[in-house]
């Protein structure tokens, strides 16, 4: 066999040093001679007297060591250590005694600075890392939480099962408020223990006297930005409890704190809908109150206070009486109030209305809303054995056709999962009302077996409009149908069908006018949308946040829950007979297989059911908003700002669109931002009504969803609001915003903004010095400088901050170089650091680790942030492709 001369010398050797063997490898390498280089691997393990010990003399001087990669020599040597390793298994770490074994384990410890999987894994099988003594390997992680490496340490302590060694606040609190919550997560996973001591300190940060100075104090290295801060902030929190709640299975007794504020919300909530929107009957309203409020005191005040304000003196000393409130906890005028009501209005009266109400509604109600053609005594109720057996033999005839929707408590929230209360089947000439609250009926082994039969007969086409959220509280009521998966078959749901219809609207919008549909009809939305459109007429939704665990039903609920499923055998009929007229194929059934169908997508996506469902309309229309044409820069004058496109062209780039985001949409802003567009975003304690202010002074776009939508429209010019849907996730609003605007960013728009403030101003840093700056605040000592590329050589070094020259770095610069502006490095205080803004370089942000692998550091003049070249750009440059312009150079 003929070898190059260098690994002929190589394989000459009979013990070979490992630097020797190290410089050969690196001269390879650097040839990217890889046949060579691999017989040299395995020809030079088998050589060093040493081979455990010589692997770390070359790791600890090798380039590029941690991180990790497959292109890095680091990577490379370990894998094929681990290849030859297997073929001389006698040569493991568990051949040496302890006192050999130990001192090489803490060699090996102390390469596991950074997060690359592939290397902290290999080092830890190949050293056997997870024998080594547990006050050692925590030793090492509290050395990089010193260091400020606490994503590093979080992920190594999970690797070597360190958990239960470790304190858990330490170890959480600074990843949580560095945005790193799901890090913290799986910190605690699989250890009940832990999993319920951050959910109980979560929850202390939701009490009202709790001060995130407190954290600062106790972490003063931590940078925590106003991105950061919102994430701590009870609405956010109170989210997150909840759902760990539910994932690790917690009582909830011991969040008490985020409980109360998700009660609270729900109430102020209840308030809108009854007194502001008036959309709720009474009936419904007194129903929710009751349960949102249970036996809390601190609520049953807020009530009473509320109702001073939103209703009457007369109803808030009613329900103060209700309660019970102590009269040292009432104001006065309510207690005053309560001493003139006369014996007759002490209490709550609400109308027997399920006893009085008439089944037909009036001449009114009929013209407006979708009316059922049937009469009341076509309408069952099945809540005995013998009455299911009825409903069985009708709705399982084979060739039936069922309209299906079911109805539960609302619980705002607090329980993510709610059993289904109400099941209607409705079939052409008949309602069958399902009353699983019937005592003993919903677990009994007939209805169980019937639902089972229901869903899984292919010969039974079942109708539904968004079945994904029927589904998961299908499970939450019958948990055998987790055990054993409920088969469903000869299912349609009306809700692929809708979106299919709402995408062929919008196509044919396109193909017209120069205007994008973002929503139709803003009274409607979801079923009763659909309904409209082909049926002509809404459902009446008044009865759809009921207490449908209560009995009896009124009237007005029974009339809207068969209404709900009859009307789908309705619509289905339409669309069956003209699905042209309405851009449908003939086999409506084909439709329900496609469930997503953007045009252009070559990469499809897998979204949950239940999101499926949720962001249904949203995928093609923005709920709440009406058509709004896109701003064009010769007729929407101080819309858009930098230099106009030229007339041919209605193409914008990304810094000629200015947005104002409200407190809703920050995700969407922080999206926009990282792609170039100029955004303000509110905070969350902002008033909606600053949005309309930051349009009219600055000539933004406002970008809001939901309720400010109309308020916020009327302040600003026509095509100056745009509304999204809520539900949809961020990424979507955000190339759905693009689009609408004809907005193409291109990969040098990306990070030409700073994601922190806004700002398109950076100054850029060599590492040499930002090493200076960060020894000369006291962040980077001496002694902890290990890597030669960390020391200076020159004295003058030593001396304070000067100029440096832009030309020598010219060639370094990031690829958004052309999209921003570049301040010189001379601007930067010498003493403080600090910009002449005001704004001091944020060091304490830059990992000591990172400094060997960075050669130049970007730093925002505005707020001091800074930044480096990362693996982000690439995952934001996959997650925007669809929308960015990208030509062959890029």
């Amino acid at each position: 066999m003929n070898h190059t001369p260098e690994a002929a010398g190589l394989y000459n050797s009979l013990s070979l040093d490992p630097a020797v063997l190290r410089d050969q490898l690196f001269e390879l390498w650097n040839r990217k001679d890889l046949q060579t280089l691999h017989l040299a691997f395995l020809q030079g393990f088998s050589k060093l007297s040493e081979p455990l010990e010589g692997l770390l003399t070359i790791l600890e001087s090798c380039p590029g060591k941690q991180k990790g990669r497959s292109h890095t020599l680091g990577h490379h040597i370990l894998m094929e250590y681990q290849t030859w390793i297997k073929e001389h298994p006698k040569l493991s770490i568990s051949s040496l005694s302890e006192q050999q074994a130990v001192p090489l384990q803490c060699r090996a410890l102390s390469l596991l600075t950074d997060t690359q999987s592939n290397f902290v894994e290999s080092i830890i099988n190949i050293y056997q890392l997870t024998s080594l003594d547990p006050a050692i390997l925590s030793m090492h992680i509290l050395r990089l939480q010193a260091l400020n490496c606490h994503k590093e340490a979080a992920i190594l302590s999970i690797k070597l099962k360190l958990q239960k060694e470790l304190n858990m606040e330490e170890m959480c609190v600074p990843l949580i408020l560095q945005g790193k919550l799901s890090l913290a997560e799986s910190f605690v996973t699989g250890h009940s223990q832990l999993e319920q001591q951050l959910v109980v300190l979560l929850d202390s940060w939701c009490h009202p006297n709790f001060s995130v100075e407190e954290i600062s104090k106790r972490f003063p290295r931590l940078s925590l930005s106003k991105h950061y801060m919102a994430q701590i902030q009870p609405k956010m929190l109170t989210k997150h409890i909840l759902r760990l709640v539910e994932k690790f299975n917690i009582n909830q007794g011991l969040c008490p704190n985020a409980l109360h504020k998700r009660r609270l919300d729900s109430l102020r909530f209840l308030m809108y809908k009854r007194f502001v929107e008036k959309s709720m009957t009474e009936e419904n309203w007194s129903d929710h109150v009751q349960y949102v409020l249970s036996d809390d005191l601190e609520l049953q005040i807020h009530l009473v206070e509320m109702l001073m304000k939103y209703c009457s003196l007369q109803k808030a000393a009613q329900w103060s009486l209700r309660y019970k409130i102590p009269r040292n906890r009432l104001p006065c005028v309510v207690w005053e109030t309560q001493q003139t009501l006369p014996p007759d209005l002490q209490q709550i009266g609400l109308s027997d209305s399920a006893q009085n109400e008439e089944w037909k509604p009036s001449q009114s109600h009929c013209e407006k809303f979708y009316q059922v053609p049937l009469t009341k005594d076509k309408v069952h109720f099945v809540d005995t054995p013998e009455a299911l057996q009825r409903c069985r033999n009708v709705v399982l005839k084979e060739g039936s056709v069922v309209g299906v929707d079911m109805e539960w408590q609302p619980t705002f929230g607090c329980i993510s999962a709610q059993q289904v209360a109400l099941i209607q089947l409705a079939v052409l000439d008949q309602v069958f009302l399902l009353d699983l609250s019937a005592n003993g009926f919903c677990q009994h082994p007939d209805t169980v077996s019937f639902i089972r039969s229901f869903f899984s007969n292919k010969n039974v086409l079942k109708l539904g409009y968004g079945m994904a959220g029927d589904l998961k509280c299908l499970l939450a009521t019958w948990h055998q149908f987790l055990e054993e998966p409920l088969q469903m078959e000869g299912v349609l749901d009306l809700l692929s069908i809708h979106q299919k219809i709402q995408r062929g609207k919008v196509s044919r919008t396109h193909n017209g006018p120069k205007e994008v549909l973002v929503g139709e009809d803003s009274a409607e939305k979801g079923l009763s949308l659909l309904v409209q459109q082909v049926l002509g007429r809404p459902l009446d939704k008044t009865e759809q946040m009921s207490n449908w665990e209560k009995r009896p039903l009124r009237i007005s609920q029974i009339r809207y829950a068969v209404a709900d499923a009859y009307c789908l055998l309705d619509v289905y009929s339409v669309l069956s007979r003209n699905p042209a007229y309405f851009g449908l194929p003939a086999d409506l059934r084909s439709i329900s297989s496609s469930h997503s169908e953007k045009s252009g997508d070559k990469k499809k996506e897998k979204p949950s059911q239940a999101k499926q469902s949720k962001q249904a309309l949203g995928r093609e229309e923005c709920q709440g908003a009406q058509r709004v044409s896109p701003p064009h820069p010769d007729t929407e004058k101080g819309l858009l700002c930098g230099e106009k496109p030229s007339e041919d062209s209605s193409i914008l780039h990304p810094q000629q669109l200015r947005v104002v985001c409200d407190n809703m949409l920050q995700g969407l802003g922080r999206y926009l931002r990282c792609l170039g567009v100029d955004v303000v975003m509110l905070e969350n304690t902002d008033d909606h009504r600053i949005a309309a202010k930051l349009a009219q002074a600055e000539g933004r776009v406002i970008l809001t969803c939901g309720q400010p939508y109309q308020s916020l429209r009327s302040q600003v010019g026509e095509g100056r609001c745009l509304s999204l849907d809520c539900s949809e996730k961020a990424r979507d609003q955000a190339v759905r915003v693009l689009r609408h605007f004809n907005v193409q960013p291109t990969p040098s728009d990306i990070f030409s903004r700073c994601q922190a403030c806004n700002s398109d101003q950076y100054v850029a840093v060599p590492r040499e010095d930002m090493i200076r700056m960060l020894k000369q605040k006291g962040f980077l000592q001496d002694q902890e400088n290990t890597d030669p590329t960390l020391h200076t050589p020159h004295p003058q070094d030593e001396e304070k901050l000067g100029d440096i020259l832009t030309s020598s770095m010219s060639t370094e610069l990031p690829r958004y170089a052309l999209q921003c502006r570049w301040a010189p490095l001379s601007g930067l205080d010498p003493d403080t650091l600090t910009f002449p803004g005001g704004a001091p370089i944020q060091l304490h942000t830059v990992p000591p680790t990172l400094l060997p692998r960075i050669s130049l550091f970007y730093v925002c003049t505005r707020c001091g942030k800074v930044f480096w070249e990362g693996s982000h750009f690439g995952r934001v440059l996959s997650m925007f492709q669809e929308v960015l312009h990208i030509t062959s150079k890029d």
